[in-house]
């Protein structure tokens, strides 16, 4: 083989392992942190980011880090799985969920991870939050029904559990991290801006943190600050505001505090998820509508300046042509004497 090749063969193989480590660390790392939210089994969280990295992955590396989610899945799931069948058959449906999504999300709906149109922050919903997730909790559900961690009785809280974490990693943590990789941040013009956008999460966190501390059942305070972020800086802070506000919310439904005290799991679980659900929903669809507007008119800017521009041209041309027909005119009127001429009426005077 050429040594050429050979070296770009090798240096490839080093890129894409080290993009599957590196995949396969963010899932365990996300994956841990959302396991310390679990309220079936120590196992089903409403709050599952890991889906959302490795979709992320996916859109933004390619579909060779798959050995990387399912690495990842399999390492988050062997330490509370019941048999190392279901951590298997578990880490399995946990990788063909964001691979479903990536593929029909980039073959079907022709998505762009910028998220700045509509239609890919809805594509996102339907397609990577809502439709694909319920692969991994129907394969999940069902494992854990069979090792005989759950009941038949208990089921269906488990697989609603199940997928709407599923579906809340992938609405919250997905969109910041294709932000991060595919935009700028939107604060980074001026010192001001900076200020704005952290005074907007704390706000966002603050707000929510009291609302769950109260006895009053009062779950929209954040809804403001993301509404404003988004106006205001689009995803890139307003996703960040709604993370915040769905974890304080996320963490007060598993200890029991303020509106979801005294109440039992499926109450808690539609609250809660309701809740996620709608700070996701606001933070991506108006963050797209506020993108497109922006884009409109940046479009509407430079058409206006391109005729502008021709308009600027087309003038000066019909100046430089006027002037140069006015010059032939004259030159036609007093045309110059002949050679000779001068000398000739001299003589004959």
């Amino acid at each position: 083989m050429n040594p050429i090749r050979r070296y770009d063969l090798r240096r490839a193989v080093g890129v894409a392992s080290a993009r599957n480590v590196a995949v396969a660390a963010a899932y365990w790392l996300t994956g841990w942190g959302g396991l310390q939210l679990a309220v079936v089994h120590d196992q089903v969280t409403p709050l599952w980011p890991p889906t959302g990295v490795a979709l992320a992955a996916l859109l933004l590396l390619g579909p060779r880090v798959w050995p990387g989610i399912a690495l990842g899945a399999f390492a988050v799931n062997v330490a509370i799985g019941p048999t190392i069948v279901a951590v298997l058959v578990i880490a399995a449906g946990n990788t063909a969920a964001p691979v479903v999504a990536y593929l029909l999300l980039l073959r079907r709906a022709g998505f762009q991870p910028s998220l700045r149109r509509l239609t890919d922050a809805l594509a996102l919903v339907f397609i990577g939050g809502l439709g694909a997730t319920l692969i991994s909790a129907t394969v999940g559900s069902l494992t854990l029904l069979v090792a005989g961690v759950v009941t038949p009785a208990t089921l269906l809280s488990t697989w609603s559990v199940w997928w709407t974490g599923d579906a809340m990693g992938v609405l919250l943590v997905a969109p910041l991290l294709l932000v991060m990789a595919t935009a700028p941040p939107a604060w980074t013009r001026s010192p001001l801006r900076w200020v704005e956008a952290v005074g907007l999460l704390c706000a966002a966190v603050v707000a929510m943190t009291l609302a769950v501390r109260s006895d009053t059942s009062l779950l929209f305070p954040a809804y403001p600050f993301v509404v404003w972020a988004a106006v205001r800086f689009q995803l890139s802070v307003a996703m960040p505001c709604a993370i915040a506000g769905s974890l304080v919310a996320t963490v007060a439904a598993g200890s029991d505090a303020g509106p979801f005290a005294g109440v039992n799991l499926a109450v808690t679980m539609v609250s809660l998820q309701a809740l996620n659900f709608s700070l996701a929903l606001v933070a991506l669809l108006l963050s797209a509508v506020i993108s497109e507007r922006d884009q409109a008119h940046h479009a509407i800017e430079d058409t206006c300046q391109q005729l502008s521009d021709a308009l600027t041209q087309l003038g000066a041309g019909n100046v430089m042509r006027l002037e140069h027909l006015d010059s032939i005119a004259k030159s036609r009127q007093d045309p110059d004497p002949p050679s000779g001429g001068h000398r000739s009426w001299e003589a004959r005077a």
